[in-house]
């Protein structure tokens, strides 16, 4: 669902006013959020939400261990699962294809035909941004900038927040987590100053 089209607007509009009417109750509010974000990436990626909740699991575990972990050495090891979990599904999922097809050129050149059946790896929407906006919270962690976040549902609401889920920008965890469950209220201000945002963004893209 590109983010200039009509289908993303309606969706768009509609959790704006979902939130709105719950304003004042904001740890529902983000638990609804929440789930209107991985139902937008479920309904255009399918299964391939999975991935975004296994990534993000693996760093919400990854870095409770960071924030108890004093000695050095196993602190290190701890980020490089995290680096390594995240780049490695990053890259199956973006380079597999091309590998594959690859090797089977250059191995049909010597002369030999692979009698394994090809598969097609579909690349899902937005992986690069959401396993990034992961590993920036497991670095933050890492360098003691935030502590680890107690809650998983926050965490994968950091992940999936649908507005820069595919498309970005790699928000700060440190300067998105507070946020989550503050109060706030909706004021004249606010709503010019956020609309004005969206219709030039939207122009721009």
């Amino acid at each position: 669902m590109p983010f200039n089209s009509p289908g993303y607007y309606i969706f768009f509009v509609a959790a704006f006013f979902i939130a709105f009417a719950l304003e004042g109750r904001a740890k529902l509010k983000a638990w609804v959020i929440l789930a209107l974000s991985l139902f937008f990436y479920a309904s255009n990626n399918g299964w391939q939400v999975v991935i975004l909740l296994v990534v993000s699991t693996i760093d919400y575990f990854v870095c409770r261990l960071l924030e108890r972990e004093d000695d050095q050495r196993r602190r290190k090891m701890l980020v490089l699962v995290s680096v390594c979990s995240n780049l490695g599904i990053l890259g199956y999922f973006k380079y597999f294809n091309f590998f594959q097809a690859n090797i089977l050129s250059f191995a049909q050149q010597l002369g030999y035909q692979p009698s394994w059946v090809e598969i097609n790896v579909m690349l899902p929407v937005g992986i690069s941004f959401f396993t990034f906006e992961a590993l920036s919270y497991t670095i933050d962690v890492y360098r003691r900038v935030i502590p680890a976040e107690r809650r998983w549902h926050k965490l994968i609401f950091l992940v999936a927040f649908f507005p820069h889920l595919v498309a970005g920008p790699i928000v700060r965890a440190s300067a998105f987590l507070p946020q989550i469950d503050a109060p706030r209220r909706l004021t004249t201000d606010r709503f010019e100053l956020g609309l004005y945002l969206f219709i030039h963004g939207c122009s721009r893209k």
